[in-house]
Order: C-alpha cells, then sequence, then structure tokens
C-alpha cells in the first residue's frame, strides 16, 4: 500500500509550474525605453533653437529650388517628390550627430551601459525622441512647405505618409552611425558619410511614391517597401547600434 506523504512533501516533490513572465516584468522592460524617451524629450524642449533647426533648414532647402529654378509649375512638381526628401534627408542629420554625444561628454551614456535595463529598449527610446524632434516635425511641416511646388492634395498625402515612414528609418541607420563615431573627431562628417548611402533606398522609395502619386498611380508598393524597411529597421538597427556603443566605449 502506497504511503501517505505529508502535504508539505507532496508539495515539494510536485513538479514546478513553468514560470512566465509576469505583466509587471514586461511592463518593466518598457520602463526605462520610456523614461529616456521622456527625458530626451525635456531636453529637447530646453534646446528649442537646436531642435527648430532642423525644420528651418528643411523649409529653406526646400524654399531655395523654386526661387532658382522659376515659377514653371510643370518642372516643380516633376522635381517635388525628389527635392522634398532630399532635403529632409539632410535635416534629420542635422541633430544625428549629438544623439550620443551629449550623454557620452557628460557620462550617463556610461550610466544606460550599467543599467539593467535592455540596452537595444534604452536606445529605441532616444531613437524615438529624436524622431519627435526632427522627422516627426518634418512630417508635419511637409505639406506647408510642398505648397510652392503645386502638389495635388493625393501626392501631398503620399508625400506624408512617406515621411511618415520612411524619416523613422531615417533615425535608425543614423543612430547606428552616431554610435560607431561617438567619442571621434570629426564625428559629424564620417556620420554623414556613413549614412547618406545607406539611405539612398528609403530616398528611391519615397521620391518614387511622390511620382507615381503625380502620374496617376498606386503608390502602394512604394509604400509598402518603406513600411518593410522600418520593420526591419525597427528589428535589427537598436540591437546594431547598442553592440556599436559596446564596442565605441570600450575601445
Amino acid at each position: 500500500m502506497a504511503a501517505v506523504l505529508p502535504p508539505t512533501v507532496r508539495a515539494a516533490a510536485a513538479p514546478a509550474a513553468p514560470v512566465l513572465p509576469t505583466a509587471s516584468a514586461r511592463t518593466g522592460l518598457l520602463r526605462g525605453a520610456a523614461t529616456v524617451f521622456t527625458r530626451d524629450l525635456r531636453v529637447s524642449a530646453r534646446r528649442r533653437a537646436d531642435t527648430l533647426a532642423a525644420l528651418a533648414f528643411f523649409a529653406m532647402v526646400s524654399s531655395l529650388f523654386p526661387l532658382g529654378i522659376g515659377p514653371e509649375p510643370q518642372a516643380l512638381r516633376a522635381m517635388a517628390g525628389g527635392v522634398l526628401w532630399i532635403a529632409a534627408l539632410l535635416a534629420s542629420l542635422l541633430a544625428m550627430a549629438r544623439l550620443f554625444s551629449d550623454d557620452h561628454a557628460d557620462g550617463t551614456l556610461e550610466q544606460l551601459l550599467l543599467s539593467p535595463h535592455p540596452l537595444p529598449l534604452l536606445v529605441l527610446g532616444k531613437v524615438a525622441a529624436h524622431w519627435v524632434g526632427s522627422g516627426g516635425l518634418l512630417t508635419l511641416a511637409a505639406p506647408v512647405i510642398a505648397v510652392p511646388y503645386g502638389l495635388g492634395l493625393e501626392a501631398t498625402a503620399v508625400l506624408v505618409a512617406g515621411l511618415f515612414l520612411g524619416t523613422p528609418v531615417l533615425s535608425l541607420l543614423g543612430a547606428v552611425a552616431a554610435a560607431l563615431t561617438v567619442g571621434l573627431r570629426g564625428a559629424a562628417l564620417l556620420l554623414a558619410l556613413l549614412v547618406l548611402p545607406l539611405c539612398v533606398p528609403v530616398l528611391v522609395f519615397g521620391a518614387g511614391a511622390v511620382d507615381a502619386a503625380q502620374a496617376g498611380q498606386s503608390a502602394a508598393a512604394h509604400l509598402s517597401l518603406l513600411g518593410a524597411a522600418l520593420l526591419a529597421s525597427l528589428a535589427l538597427a537598436p540591437l546594431a547600434c547598442a553592440a556599436a556603443l559596446r564596442i565605441s566605449l570600450e575601445a
């Protein structure tokens, strides 16, 4: 006859159930990224001149082409997509060099690396804050800046949608280059040399979407490629950026 075990012994002998991450644990993983995101937004709010510099640069570069070419509606509409996307790319690079340099100078970057939170999530919070202060503002201002080019309503909507999908890719790619060049002399020039070739596909798809809309064709294929690039960048760029930061600080 089987022996009757005490309740405590039976409980100890029973196999342990698999422990799944609780909701509080999952929330804790995102709390660090949210904290970094909020902190960087506050820093950007204090430095309004630096934050608005990208928007002012975008507006000035986009306005120079109509003044230089002249009031030819067909020529302006034909070049609108490429010009506006090039201006957005160059404007997003203005603040990219300072994404990690200020934190590296005051020691905040070392604290991020020593944080118990995953470094890729902290990097994602910083990139999101950078996008709000650069790519997000450019996307909101695009319908007004596109007025001199005579874009129609549909082409303007495609331009805004393309910038909404493409500018985060520019920020994510730029973050990887900024992490590789942090602490180096002439980091801004090196960053531009690294980022510009990588951003060519985004530029081609974004400008192609606007051209397709103006030609009366569907821009869904170009926007889908931008969306795919955004998903791939969200999955890979924070990991690459975290590895680059560790290499740069250990060097």
